[in-house]
């Protein structure tokens, strides 16, 4: 039986939460990757000092998106009534759409401010998550906790490039 399953949950529903989970996650990480572009307009921008190298965003996003899955599949697993999973699939979906429109905003269309704005929205979809999860386990919120502050670092980031480089047109 997983850790992450009740211990009366058949080993097959387990699987499959845990593929779906997966699978959402590769989509979000994929589409938002795509949309993702650190060419010539990216290395021209002025970045605060203090931001990490790009490197580092690979791997964070990595472990954020796995402790989300495994955060999705534990609450999955334990809510009882139909309406609380088509609740949290709701949440889920979107978050993961504020996610990728946030990189979407940013790098595609050249509007770190527009991003800046919306960066609201997808935080605050984590939020609802975290209350969401909580009602069903504890370990599934907290472990959607470093979403939250990476999103609000990565604001701050946002913010500094918008105060750097703007007007943007």
């Amino acid at each position: 039986m997983s850790a992450t399953a009740p211990a009366s949950e058949p080993r097959s529903r387990v699987v499959v939460a845990a593929l779906w989970a997966a699978a959402g996650v590769i989509v979000v990480g994929g589409v938002g990757g795509l949309a993702t572009e650190l060419g010539p307009w990216y290395r021209a921008l002025k970045q605060p000092s203090w931001q990490p190298p790009d490197w580092a965003f690979g791997p964070a996003w990595s472990v954020i998106y796995l402790l989300t899955a495994i955060a999705a599949v534990r609450v999955w697993l334990r809510a009882q009534a139909p309406h609380e999973r088509r609740q949290w699939l709701a949440a889920l979906a979107a978050n993961g759409a504020f996610n990728i429109f946030w990189s979407w905003l940013f790098f595609k269309a050249r509007r770190p401010d527009w991003a800046l704005a919306e960066v609201v929205l997808l935080w605050l979809s984590i939020v609802l998550l975290i209350v969401l999860a909580r009602r069903h386990d504890v370990m599934a919120a907290l472990l959607l906790v470093p979403y939250l502050v990476w999103v609000a670092f990565a604001s701050s980031l946002n913010w500094a490039v918008v105060q750097l480089n703007g007007p943007f047109s």
